[in-house]
């Protein structure tokens, strides 16, 4: 006994250091496994981050940008948030620890587990097979679920909501997984093709959970029934409610705050002091109007800093083996919000379209 806790605290430790920004997510997946799956922990602990990564990326330029706060899910008066990026954070965190456990997996790095082959040999369709080596989402959904869903132990509405995004962000690693295949025939003729499924890039699973996340369905409790407090009657008015809803649709519970103003009680930070986009190469339409959704919609007024900036250039590679390089200078411009002169973002009217993040 002794032994195990010294090893899970050990790992603790160390993940803690390595993923400090994801402390709170790692910490607790690791707590809440099984001592007889530490083998796991350190995927655990890299796909807990890489989901954490991912949700910063996909909200860079939005209100609500994936901060530090979100990942202790809970609010100022120690209730957890219900929200709709409460919703994001569990699916991407859950599709993180899944996608890195099948993928390490199907690598060879566990001793017990290997490609999935439980249907190769079989017709998959017209001029193929199914063969070579499938990654094993099943073993990654499994072990995934040992660690993530530990963490919600009541049965309100709260816990229920999170274990169903658990459970979308598990979903979403199966429904952008690919068909890879392999010609066979005489002189290259793919007469037949062998096929086998491989993971997505994680990006696109990402995206994939971001536009349910847009979709994201607003769950209205029973509230007669729900006063009834622990009772049959008020369980089964959430599971009720709960069984409505697709398993692949992310769902939450109340409002989000608003995301413009600092709130220290919440973690939110507020916009000002937020860079955004105006002009640039490559830019989607989301990109360049974040300067009006993180700064004029919230009250502020877009600033302009210009620094300038040095770079390696001209680099020449001299025999052998030395690369050289200039130091160029560079003036480049940024934007920022900021406070217009003698107002508060706290007191200026806002427009508010549909959810703003």
């Amino acid at each position: 006994m002794k032994s195990n806790t010294f090893i899970i605290f050990t790992s603790l430790g160390i993940y803690s250091a390595i993923f400090n920004t994801s402390a709170w997510s790692v910490n607790n997946f690791l707590m809440t496994g099984p001592k007889a799956y530490l083998t796991y922990s350190t995927s655990v602990a890299v796909g807990a981050h890489s989901g954490i990564e991912e949700c910063k990326h996909q909200f860079t330029w939005e209100r609500w940008n994936c901060p530090e706060s979100a990942l202790q899910l809970s609010t100022h008066n120690r209730l957890r948030s219900a929200t709709r990026e409460t919703s994001f954070v569990h699916a991407i965190s859950s599709a993180g620890v899944m996608y890195t456990l099948t993928r390490n997996c199907s690598m060879g790095d566990f001793d017990n587990c290997g490609c999935d082959d439980s249907r190769n040999g079989r017709v998959g369709g017209r001029g193929w097979v199914w063969g070579g080596c499938s990654d094993n989402v099943e073993f990654g959904e499994r072990i995934s679920k040992l660690f993530v869903d530990a963490l919600e132990t009541g049965q309100d509405a709260r816990a229920l909501m999170n274990l169903h995004n658990n459970e979308a962000g598990r979903i979403a690693v199966k429904a952008t997984m690919k068909r890879t295949c392999k010609c066979h025939g005489v002189s290259g003729s793919c007469s037949i093709q062998t096929c086998w499924l491989q993971l997505a890039e994680f990006r696109e699973i990402g995206n994939y959970l971001k536009i349910r996340y847009d979709q994201a369905q607003k769950l209205e409790m029973d509230k007669r029934r729900m006063r009834a407090g622990n009772s049959a009657d008020s369980r089964g008015a959430t599971a009720e409610t709960f069984s409505m809803v697709l398993a692949t649709e992310l769902v939450f519970l109340e409002d989000s705050p608003d995301y413009c103003v600092r709130n220290a009680s919440l973690g939110l930070h507020g916009t000002e002091g937020r860079e955004c986009l105006q002009s640039g190469k490559n830019l989607s339409q989301w990109e360049r109007r974040s300067c009006r959704r993180l700064c004029t919609e919230c009250g502020l007024k877009v600033e302009e800093k210009r620094t300038e900036i040095v770079t390696s250039c001209n680099c020449k590679f001299h025999w052998c083996c030395l690369v050289k390089c200039q130091q160029c200078k560079q003036v480049v411009t940024k934007h920022y919000c900021s406070r217009r002169d003698g107002t508060s973002p706290n007191n200026t009217r806002r427009r508010n379209r549909g959810h703003k993040r």
